[in-house]
């Protein structure tokens, strides 16, 4: 039998916690070996990089003409970058916005014979079949050796819509509306900080921001053609993300049966908790290194609804950790398709039910 080698491409926001995450669980996920590429050798990147080697286990591998700068710094690079996709299973591309389908032109068609399948990040749209854990599992066939891994606030929008309006009747749905009020970065990037809230634009006149677009384009693998409109902002905060969301269902339905809902998903992760920093603390504490890997986190006190048919309330995003989930059980159903949900289940204590 082949051995399973997962490549992820990045060690940015996704990519660092993600090649931790598989290299601590390997055994359970069926992984035998875990491969990273590090693009660039920074003298302020190999305290990380070191870790991910000595640590936890990964294996480093970059560009044949970065070898001898990795090396100047300590680092020993193991395989040259298309040595590295040629003896993986499953490539987890986690590089910035437009890379992902630079590779996929320059590196990933190549080796399409070769490799069980190859997954991209949110900003990547068409690289592949849009795809969220435990949204539309059922849509992935054989065919699909490209997945697009949504974005963290499409993982929260679809799950909200999911669980609380078309779960058990596609057509439950009337409009789905949502406003996502994004955190400004990342707490490990040094740009992008803004000095105050920043209203965004709606650059698709039918689904608002990309968040509702992507999130319909997940649903339509289903089959579903969902009415959904979103609206984006930034605040001065790097914590997380939150979502203010208004659902209008066809079937009656009480504040009661939404809670019994969201109790019940184990995606959905419960809290009283109406701060961002409180919410963000407790991953830290409790988390896989500080991340929460539910979809959506529901402040239980929001929750409201209006004439039997109006559903709204606040929930906070996890950020790379719903992302990170997805991306492993996409690469987990490509090496085992049969076994793949009982695989990730090695993970579900990091899965909260109340925060």
């Amino acid at each position: 039998m082949s051995r399973k080698i997962v490549h992820v491409v990045g060690t940015g926001t996704i990519g660092e916690p993600l090649i931790g995450l598989l290299c601590d669980f390997k055994d359970s996920l069926g992984i035998d070996e875990v491969t990273f590429h590090k693009n660039t050798p920074l003298t302020t990147d190999k305290s990380k990089v070191t870790n991910l080697i000595n640590v936890r286990g990964a294996r480093l591998t970059t560009h044949e003409n970065k070898f001898d700068g990795f090396n100047n710094i300590g680092l020993k690079a193991e395989f040259t970058t298309e040595e590295a996709i040629n003896r993986a299973s499953v490539v987890i591309d986690c590089t910035p916005k437009g890379f992902g389908h630079e590779n996929k032109h320059k590196y990933y068609e190549k080796y399409i014979n070769n490799t069980l399948g190859f997954i991209a990040q949110g900003s990547e749209d068409g690289f592949g079949k849009k795809y969220a854990r435990g949204i539309n599992d059922q849509a992935l066939d054989a065919n699909d050796q490209f997945i697009q891994i949504v974005s963290c606030n499409t993982h929260n929008v679809s799950c909200i819509t999911d669980v609380l309006a078309v779960t058990n009747d596609p057509d439950n749905l009337v409009v789905g509306k949502y406003v996502c009020i994004r955190r400004a970065n990342d707490l490990s990037q040094e740009t992008g900080f803004i000095p105050s809230p920043q209203v965004g634009t709606h650059t698709n006149e039918k689904y608002g921001s990309h968040h509702a677009k992507d999130s319909a384009e997940l649903f339509h693998t289903l089959g579903m053609d969902l009415n959904l409109f979103s609206s984006a902002m930034k605040v001065n905060s790097q914590y997380m993300h939150i979502l203010w969301f208004n659902l209008q269902v066809k079937e009656p339905t009480s504040i009661t049966k939404i809670k019994e809902r969201l109790y019940a998903n184990e995606r959905v992760a419960m809290t009283t908790k109406d701060l961002t920093s409180t919410v963000f603390s407790f991953g830290r504490d409790h988390g896989h290194f500080g991340r929460i890997l539910n979809q959506t986190v529901v402040v239980e006190q929001t929750l409201n609804v209006k004439n039997d048919h109006e559903i709204t309330g606040f929930c906070f995003t996890p950020q790379d950790g719903n992302s990170i989930l997805s991306s492993i059980s996409a690469a987990e159903w490509l090496l085992y398709p049969h076994s793949y949900t009982d695989k990730i289940q090695c993970l579900s204590h990091l899965f909260f039910n109340k925060i």
